[in-house]
């Protein structure tokens, strides 16, 4: 009864779920449509215990941290001190106008961190490029040309030494760039498609937990 709980119960359920989420695009049905909008509403609870689990997990994973005193132990003490300076700043404006706490958090505290974040990562990305752009190719050379001229595209001083890099950049950019983007966009459908056929099915069943 336990392996059937743990294992062939949640199979069973996934299997189900997944058909009747597919064949709702393709039997247009006001049966089907009321399933769906009840299904929806029980994803939306299923979503709120998600999030309850995910929140425990994440405080149980940041204790041990701070328990054994491991590398990087005063980030998960901070990562704690957020969380419950957060909840406080709920709880107190709860009664207040809506939005007063959590816009200031997110003006003054969230913004700012995302902005610097941003900015060291512009530091890594002009690293990278730097090194990608090294013509040691064929194709790293037709990479470091188009970037070249997108760059002077997109830059009025360069726009304006070279007229000709505005339309050229903006024809790599929507013709070029969107074939490619359209490419990989079909490439991870595919791999999208294929993951769920397998979770579907039981092929793939590492969201249980454990091994079989």
């Amino acid at each position: 009864m336990t392996l059937f709980l743990r294992r062939t119960f949640p199979l069973l359920l996934t299997f189900l779920f997944g058909v009747a989420a597919a064949l709702q695009y393709y039997i247009p049905h006001p049966l089907s449509e009321a399933a769906l909008t009840e299904i929806s509403v029980w994803l939306r609870i299923i979503l709120g215990f998600a999030m309850i689990l995910g929140i425990a997990s994440l405080c149980h994973v940041h204790y041990a941290k701070i328990r054994i005193r491991a590398a990087g132990w005063g980030y998960s003490l901070v990562v704690y001190l957020s969380m419950l300076a957060t909840v406080a700043v709920g709880l107190w404006s709860s009664g207040q106008e809506e939005g007063t706490g959590f816009g200031w958090i997110y003006t003054y505290a969230l913004l700012a961190l995302q902005g610097t974040m941003f900015s060291m990562l512009g530091f890594f990305v002009a690293s990278a490029a730097f090194r990608a752009f090294r013509a040691r190719s064929k194709e790293a050379a037709v990479l470091l040309v188009a970037a070249l001229i997108v760059m002077f595209g997109r830059v009025p001083l360069g726009e304006y030494l070279i007229p000709a890099a505005g339309p050229l950049a903006g024809w790599i950019l929507n013709v070029l760039n969107t074939a490619a983007r359209r490419g990989i966009i079909i490439g991870i459908s595919l791999g999208g498609i294929a993951t769920s056929i397998k979770i579907i099915f039981g092929i793939e069943r590492s969201y249980l937990g454990g091994r079989d």
